[in-house]
């Protein structure tokens, strides 16, 4: 379980990265610090919720778990922020995918059943 936190942790933190670099660009450097800070850290606990999660799933149900944490997550963030941007919520969804993705490659890892995941 640690592991899978650390991973989905660390991937959400980068996401919100992404995030914020996209909000910049679609809101054309507008947003103050404080509001930026706040979509990282959406996708941050986005993370955080799914590497809490540890019942294990077929991969077609881990992104589908993905997805629905990652709107509920975003809508606390989208319904705080008066529904401001529509992009960035949806987005929430694909970028809980990417996170289960990432926990459940690292996990098959660590169970040897992925030799390597790149190459």
């Amino acid at each position: 379980m640690k592991k899978r936190l650390l991973v989905s942790v660390i991937t959400g933190s980068l996401l919100g990265i992404f995030c914020i670099i996209g909000a910049n660009l679609r809101f054309g450097n507008t947003l103050e610090n404080a509001y930026l800070f706040s979509f990282w850290f959406n996708r941050f606990l986005m993370g955080l919720v799914i590497g809490f999660i540890t019942f294990e799933l077929n991969l077609p149900k881990r992104l589908i778990r993905g997805f629905i944490v990652g709107l509920v997550v975003s809508f606390a963030f989208y319904s705080a922020t008066e529904y401001l941007d529509l992009m960035g919520f949806l987005v929430g969804g694909v970028y809980g995918v990417i996170i289960e993705v990432v926990a459940y490659l690292f996990y098959m890892k660590k169970k040897g059943t992925i030799e390597k995941i790149s190459d």
